[in-house]
């Protein structure tokens, strides 16, 4: 059985040892169309008993695969790459359908996952071992690179495809087989397109699984099966505590990247036109529903009046709506359950102060019930405590903090558990590198915003951010193992 890339196909089977599997139980999940809140799809509720076959497959496969040449390995991801790129408008429109991603979102995830094989097609070659010279006579010794074993995805509903990717690609690339679990919100394509890619890529059979089910059913199992050498997590701080701790009862290697609090910081001598800019793109791209996004936006409190009125201008001319409009750039949120929280953050934080500048509520869409698109809101008289400001958010929503002087601002933008990304604008470049090179964050953006990510850069969050990270020597170390060989060349003297 094949399939065709879009949601009209039947995913009702889990991808196992090269094979669409039919689940071991027999209950699916529903997923909904969150623009429309129709159902578009049913999928697998994948058991136990498809985890252990899953693992099985790959770990039957990896040997195998580890032997293969890096050019077999490095073309298996090119094929990877030839098989997206035919499919490109299919999956742009799975990850509006499934996701409620906007166009933009769309064809920004696609890239981002381009991105992600082009750099694992380099790692074949790039895994290499050393040669070091011994203490003890005719004694040398070789330090090689060896695969994992078998490595468990897990992967997100925000940004699936990309987020998948840059662990699967890496993964496959360094002679490991992989086991991929996606979000329940995004079992297709974050996780069963990654079973149709790997049929039309030719990947020998175990060497991807995908199994598709509730996280509160199946997710401890997949976090901590006896036959995962390596995790690498996407999500919540919440719940990457509890994937962090089962998966250290197995002692596998773990690459986790959580939620963030991040702060875009604007100095009153800053380029102000160009701080906005950045903070729409920020705040906004996919609804806010980006880890990396703006989740404050820290402002000098003499410009800070000018930034909120612009700001404001902005955000009230964002093409709202359906992420199907292609001229849409905030669509829906990806469930009520997310909807209800943010928009609860927001009325928390006004009734403890703050003013809503604009927003706060949903967007009607025509035949729609419940609407799940969230106005792009801002609230200014924001301060660190209230609740839009010390949670992260995940929305399309833009809480404006005042400062002083540039203590205050790193004391502000510090102030929080998190430490994944932030951005500074200054007027001058000294000034914003003293900022960056004091907030606590794995990754800071001068004179840009926090979204950013390129496969050839380390992206590693810090504190509740977080532990190990992706991209570039990163996830090939997170990936791989050393091991020592030493040989004896000449005789050697023991002391007995």
């Amino acid at each position: 059985m094949t399939h065709q890339i879009t949601l009209d196909t039947d995913w009702d089977h889990l991808y196992i040892d090269g094979s669409w599997t039919a689940s071991a139980g027999d209950e699916s999940i529903t997923v909904t169309d969150p623009s429309t809140r129709d159902p578009v799809a049913e999928v697998p509720a994948g058991v136990t008993a498809d985890v252990d076959a899953a693992y099985e497959a790959a770990a039957a496969a990896q040997p195998a695969w580890a032997a293969q040449p890096p050019a077999r390995r490095a073309q298996a991801i090119r094929d990877l790459i030839d098989t997206i790129e035919a499919n490109r408008e299919a999956i742009v429109d799975l990850l509006a359908r499934e996701a409620g991603g906007a166009r933009v979102m769309g064809e920004t995830s696609v890239e981002l996952t381009l991105d992600q094989a082009r750099e694992a097609v380099t790692y074949p070659n790039r895994a290499a071992g050393e040669h070091r010279e011994s203490n003890i006579p005719g004694k040398e010794h070789r330090i090689e690179r060896v695969p994992k074993g078998v490595v468990t995805a897990i992967s997100p509903w925000n940004f699936p495809l990309n987020l998948s990717m840059r662990a699967v690609a890496p993964a496959i690339a360094l002679g490991n087989t992989v086991v991929l679990k996606p979000a329940t919100n995004t079992p297709i394509v974050g996780g069963l397109l990654f079973g149709a890619l790997a049929d039309a890529a030719g990947l020998p059979d175990g060497v991807l699984n995908v199994v598709t089910g509730r996280g509160s059913e199946i997710g401890d199992a997949v976090a901590g099966h006896s036959q995962s050498d390596a995790v690498a997590f996407t999500g919540s701080t919440a719940v990457g505590r509890r994937v962090a701790s089962i998966a250290a009862e197995n002692l596998a290697v773990q690459a986790m990247e959580l939620g963030g609090n991040n702060a875009h910081v604007v100095t009153a001598d800053a380029d102000l036109e160009a701080a906005i800019d950045s903070a729409v793109f920020g705040s906004f791209v996919h609804q806010g529903q980006v880890c990396i996004s703006i989740n404050r936006h820290v402002v000098h409190e003499d410009v800070y009046d000018a930034y909120v009125d612009a700001l404001v201008e902005r955000v009230e001319a964002l093409p709202v709506g359906s992420a199907h409009d292609p001229d849409t750039v905030v669509g829906p949120i990806i469930d009520e359950a997310q909807r209800d929280a943010m928009l609860g953050y927001v009325e928390e934080t006004v009734a403890a102060g703050a003013t809503l500048e604009t927003g706060g509520g949903t967007v009607s869409l025509v035949d729609v019930d419940d609407s799940l698109v969230v106005e792009p809101t801002v609230l200014s008289d924001v301060t660190n405590d209230m609740p839009a400001a010390c949670n992260e958010h995940f929305g399309p929503i833009a809480p404006v903090l005042p400062f002083a002087d540039i203590d205050e601002a790193v004391a502000i933008a510090n102030d929080t558990p998190y430490g994944l990304s932030g951005s500074v604008h200054a007027g001058d470049l000294d000034t914003a590198l003293d900022i960056a090179d004091r907030l606590e964050t794995g990754h800071v953006h001068i004179n840009d915003q926090p979204v950013n990510d390129e496969a050839h850069v380390p992206f590693s969050g810090t504190n509740a951010s977080g532990m190990g990270g992706y991209n570039s020597e990163i996830i090939l170390r997170e990936l791989t193992e050393t091991k020592w060989i030493s040989i004896q060349r000449e005789d050697r003297e023991y002391p007995f």
